[in-house]
């Protein structure tokens, strides 16, 4: 592993977070990378293993761990002017760095990106549409959208698009949104799903098994000081399509109102 900074004198020597031996306060963690944090994930994909991630753990949390939560606060308080429903402590959103591995064919035991993930509020444990970012050692990867909605979201959204196509067509086809982003590729089914008509004029969205939109930085991007600004400006602008997907999600989660002989649980005079 390459040396991540000159040592320092020891009556000063300085920690990753900024903090010195003398009892200087720490540092506040940038809300970006340093060069230290990329290098870390170009090495872990040569060292995928624990013998080499253990000792370097102090290393991962410095250099990675930290810049990422202080990056998630800042797009976090900027989001309470364009997408409240969203805001969430920083700790909720930031992935793991570890894989599970139980179910998968792939034993290694890290991802090698590190991710942020904003869900609606009442969603957290489930999917919906949601803001989303990763850092890799060679890009850095942008999304907004319903990436895997749950089987009951995923209908939800299907007979939405039936009435409500050309308003997520319209959206999508923005132009500073066709300049920024592209759409996701969709997933889509090979035929009509059961129960949806063949000759709709939504069929094409109807068949997509997830929607959204995505963006592609050079991992360099990581490193600006204007790295969380940039996130922000991304996720306001797509913020009108994630509402959008949400609308009948938070619809069909909404309590229905009990029905006696027939009736709704009015009061009749």
């Amino acid at each position: 592993m390459p040396r991540l900074a000159k040592s320092a004198p020891k009556s000063a020597s300085k920690s990753a977070s900024g903090s010195t031996e003398t009892g200087t306060a720490p540092t506040a963690p940038a809300a970006h990378l340093r060069p230290e944090g990329l290098a870390f994930l170009r090495n872990l994909a040569r060292h995928n293993d624990r013998e080499w991630f253990t000792p370097r753990k102090v290393v991962f949390e410095a250099e990675l761990k930290e810049p990422m939560l202080a990056t998630i606060r800042k797009v976090t308080e900027a989001m309470t002017g364009f997408a409240p429903s969203f805001v969430r402590p920083a700790e909720k959103c930031l992935f793991r760095i570890y894989r599970d591995t139980r179910f998968s064919a792939n034993k290694l035991p890290y991802k090698t990106h590190v991710a942020a993930w904003w869900s609606h509020q009442g969603l957290e444990k489930t999917s919906g549409a949601g803001y989303y970012f990763h850092i890799g050692a060679k890009e850095v990867v942008v999304a907004a959208g319903a990436y895997m909605p749950e089987k009951d979201q995923l209908a939800a959204i299907r007979h939405w698009l039936l009435e409500h196509h050309l308003e997520l067509r319209k959206l999508l086809q923005r132009p500073s949104v066709r300049r920024t982003f592209t759409e996701f590729e969709g997933n889509a089914l090979t035929r009509p799903p059961k129960g949806f008509p063949c000759e709709h004029p939504a069929l094409d969205l109807i068949q997509c098994r997830q929607w959204g939109l995505s963006a592609t930085l050079p991992a360099e991007a990581a490193l600006e000081a204007d790295f969380a600004a940039t996130l922000i400006r991304y996720f306001r602008l797509a913020a009108p399509v994630v509402a959008a997907l949400n609308t009948p999600i938070a619809a069909s989660l909404a309590p229905r109102k009990k029905v006696l002989f027939g009736l709704d649980n009015r009061r009749v005079v």
